[in-house]
């Protein structure tokens, strides 16, 4: 479980987030929605410590991530997947040296047993036989999965997605939606995925929170936001649901 509770974050005197309080249940995916420059990325990166709040606090299980030091912070972000938008590999390393990577940095296992649990994780987001490949022989999807495959190789509590979908066809965008709630519920982690794609929330929107000009304006269910009769939210599905009907017409 994650917990936020009264979050502020301003730049140049205005709020970025304006008092943000949200619990995210493990063993769910929970999604973080607005338009942009609503501060849902400013929230999902205070609560992986990328940003630093003004006031608040971040809670992982029972730690107060917000006021730890350094050194108690990286206890926990061993147990932190992270899939960056654009998937963010490294372009210089092959797609086992990527995997490999958070493995050599936080563990003391040998060469053999990282190497056993890079192919699992290969393997578990069914890319096999690419290990020597370098990212720009992958397509788009197969990015997305080998990122996924780092991001859970350290077996995390918690796994924190960034606009997952991002610059993926709707075909691709479902499988791997599919496939981070498949995991999410495989290891019972708590996932928080941000996303702006009605077709995520729908598909696997466990409890959806809506951001709005800097402030939590509703949460609840994929089923509930059908029928919800806030505005704002309101204008935020239609206006995304049209997006894509224009696009594919």
């Amino acid at each position: 479980m994650i917990e936020v509770k009264n979050l502020f974050k301003s730049y140049d005197g205005e709020y970025v987030l304006n008092d943000v309080s949200a619990r995210f249940e493990q063993g769910k995916c929970n999604l973080i929605i607005g338009r942009s420059g609503s501060g849902k990325t400013v929230l999902l990166k205070s609560i992986a410590g990328l940003i630093e709040v003004d006031e608040g606090e971040i809670w992982y299980d029972d730690l107060q991530f917000s006021h730890l030091n350094t050194q108690s912070r990286q206890l926990i972000r061993k147990e932190m997947g992270v899939l960056f938008q654009g998937a963010a590999l490294f372009d210089s390393l092959t797609v086992e040296e990527n995997v490999l990577f958070p493995l050599d940095m936080f563990t003391a296992q040998s060469k053999k047993e990282k190497l056993d649990r890079a192919n699992f994780c290969l393997e578990r987001v069914r890319v096999t036989g690419s290990n020597h490949l370098f990212p720009a022989e992958l397509s788009g999807g197969m990015k997305k999965r080998v990122a996924i495959a780092r991001a859970i190789a350290l077996n995390p509590k918690y796994l924190l997605c960034d606009e997952p979908n991002s610059g993926l066809d709707p075909e691709t965008g479902i499988v791997i939606d599919n496939l981070i709630r498949d995991l999410t519920e495989e290891f019972n982690m708590t996932t928080i995925v941000n996303s702006h794609d009605m077709n995520s929330v729908l598909e696997i929107g466990d409890k959806v929170i809506f951001i709005y000009r800097g402030c939590l304006c509703w949460e609840g269910s994929r089923e509930e936001i059908l029928r919800t009769d806030n505005e704002a939210l309101n204008n935020f599905v239609f206006a995304t649901n049209m997006a894509k009907q224009i696009k594919n017409q």
